[in-house]
């Protein structure tokens, strides 16, 4: 149960989330690790605490050595074919179709908001319901491919040329999409209220995306148990699990019973 000091800040973030007109999301990993998504740089669960970062998931590495790539990406496949939206992510999607958020931009490729019901999502670092083949650049989206791979260790391949299929995912070394990027700061430049959740803005560029908002003077609630580089500039900021937060400001804002959510 949360302590009262966060009773007044989750009353606080929901007071101005009932206020604003334009009111943006911004999520990383730690949305997702409620519903069982490993995180990237947590002290003790962190996938780059296991994994050399540019070994395993830089365009250089996966077009010399593709077989790393794959051997890194396949346990969080499965974890992520396996997964299901957690409260958070149902949170925002209750917020949004209330007409109370915007939109949301993430840095996660699981796709759990689309599972959760967000219309409006804009996924910075790409994601995996399609593939591209460094050869040919054939796309494919065929739906049960991710599946294949994470349970079966079939590796993706063109059907047109046979080489190797990459992730539609952005690899270190890679910039963001450019279309998404654009549609993202075009949202976060309406925005006057930006909600992170989860995310230790750490990550460049995508770290520099909610100061869009905050550069011209909205606010700022933070949600995330660990500390963030703009912590000091939050309006509010609540230590707390995202997956017990979000719904907790969600009932806040569209009343409700607890198990709402």
């Amino acid at each position: 149960m949360a302590a009262p000091d966060y009773i007044d800040r989750i009353q606080k973030a929901a007071s101005l989330l009932m206020k604003a007109n334009c009111a943006v999301a911004f999520t990383g990993a730690g949305i997702s690790t409620p519903s069982g998504i490993p995180d990237f740089r947590s002290a003790r669960t962190g996938l780059w605490k296991r994994y050399d970062a540019m070994e395993s998931a830089s365009i250089a590495s996966f077009l010399h050595h593709p077989e790393r790539f794959y051997n890194w990406l396949q346990p969080l496949a499965k974890d992520i074919v396996q997964a299901q939206p957690n409260p958070a992510h149902l949170a925002l999607a209750r917020l949004e179709a209330a007409g109370k958020l915007a939109g949301v931009v993430t840095q996660n490729i699981d796709n759990l908001h689309h599972l959760a019901g967000s219309k409006t999502i804009f996924e910075i670092h790409g994601h995996l319901r399609e593939s591209v083949c460094v050869e040919c650049r054939h796309t494919s989206s065929d739906a049960d491919q991710l599946a294949r791979f994470a349970l079966e260790d079939e590796i993706p391949r063109c059907k047109l040329c046979g080489s190797r299929m990459k992730p539609a995912v952005v690899l270190f070394g890679e910039p963001l999409p450019e279309e998404t990027v654009q549609q993202a700061l075009s949202l976060l430049s309406q925005a006057d209220l930006v909600l992170v959740a989860g995310s230790s803005l750490v990550v460049a560029p995508a770290s520099y995306f909610p100061m869009e908002a905050i550069e011209r003077g909205a606010s700022l609630v933070i949600v995330n148990l660990e500390e963030t580089p703009l912590d000091p500039r939050a309006d509010v900021l609540i230590r707390m699990d995202v997956a017990e937060a979000l719904p907790a400001i969600t009932r806040e804002v569209l009343g409700g019973s607890k198990k709402d959510g």
